[in-house]
């Protein structure tokens, strides 16, 4: 049998020894800075950072097997640090002056990355704007979804340009003139989060900060392209649901979970981006199937405890419905409501 790659085995020991023990706790209060820090101690902060800065350049399949491990073990954890990979990306392949001041610290985990940018997928509505102004660029707006306030230590914030473009920045996570945080949101699921909205009054970028600049529509494309495709995230919450059932009820869910996988993964593997989107899109709606099935197996099959909220097929559920919503599009939510209403 072949060893797993190392950081696989240290995202397994972190969610057997310390996440999974946590979730119920957590999720009734807030991510643990010291969680974060050990993911960075891992190196798993770094899985798609390059090497010469620090990072592992970890394969695809590595960065899909320690993404189902982690969600599957606390998805509030999961979801924070996912956001640090996005900033990670983007400086990897951005000729800007903070990718080298930037990028070995968020390589290594010494600094945590969040990411505002869900508002670019309203255009052409502009929630957040960016305009030229002291030979920099000035946000104004609002970012309806930040998550990990108070955890993070800097921020990737976009906005629209007047010229149409998508522009990402870098600043530090804290209030500052010209932005503002609510208090922390109560949803339904991953409140331990920290998710907050956002209000920019004239917050401003020097030049240097900016890592990405880029037409909207060619950003649009890219982001098409990746929210098509099945969330590992989905696969590992819907593993920790079926481990909570009796192997007879498992079985058929578990190889609906295996094929669904399977071919997703096998399209991520084998196909270029811009190829199959619509099958890629059907996969991940399937996925979702089998996951609403499978945490809503997990509720019955607890009964009444299961309404206790530290009871952790409830948990699961109510994650697995943030999972349904997490990164839609227009495209995706009429997929999701097609395959619903048969």
């Amino acid at each position: 049998m072949t060893a797993p790659h190392p950081l696989v085995a240290r995202a397994r020991r972190l969610a057997d020894d310390l996440l999974a023990p946590h979730a119920e706790q957590v999720d009734q209060g807030e991510v643990p800075r010291s969680h974060l820090t050990e993911i960075g101690r891992s190196g798993l902060l770094g899985l798609n950072a390059p090497e010469e800065h620090g990072g592992a350049a970890a394969p695809a399949s590595v960065v899909r097997e320690t993404t189902e491990i982690l969600a599957g073990a606390c998805c509030s954890t999961w979801f924070v640090q996912a956001q640090h990979h996005t900033p990670v990306l983007t400086l990897a392949g951005s000729d800007s002056p903070e990718r080298e001041r930037l990028l070995p610290l968020l390589a290594t985990g010494e600094l945590l990355a969040g990411v505002a940018y869900a508002q670019l997928r309203a255009y052409p509505r502009t929630p957040v704007r960016a305009t030229r102004e002291r030979g920099g660029w000035r946000f104004d707006g609002t970012v309806p979804w930040y998550t990990g306030w108070g955890l993070n230590d800097v921020m990737l914030l976009a906005g629209v340009t007047e010229a149409g473009e998508a522009l990402f920045a870098f600043t530090e996570a804290r209030e500052q003139p010209g932005l503002r945080a609510s208090d922390p949101l109560r949803l339904a699921a991953l409140t331990a989060a920290r998710t907050v909205s956002l209000e920019l009054d004239g917050l401003w970028f020097p030049a240097e900060a900016v890592a990405l600049r880029t037409p909207h529509e060619r950003w649009a494309a890219t982001d098409r392209r990746k929210t098509v495709n099945a969330n590992p995230a989905v696969f590992g919450l819907t593993e920790a649901a079926l481990a909570l059932l009796d192997e007879e009820t498992a079985a058929p869910l578990r190889s609906r979970l295996d094929e669904t996988r399977r071919q997703a993964y096998a399209l991520a593997d084998g196909a270029a981006p811009h190829e199959c989107l619509g099958e890629r899109l059907a996969l991940r709606t399937q996925a979702f199937a089998v996951l609403q099935t499978a945490t809503t197996a997990a509720v019955v099959a607890g009964g009444g405890r299961s309404m206790l909220l530290t009871n952790r097929a409830q948990r699961l559920a109510r994650e697995a419905l943030f999972l349904m919503v997490q990164a839609q599009t227009r495209e995706s939510r009429r997929a999701q409501l097609a395959a619903l209403t048969g």
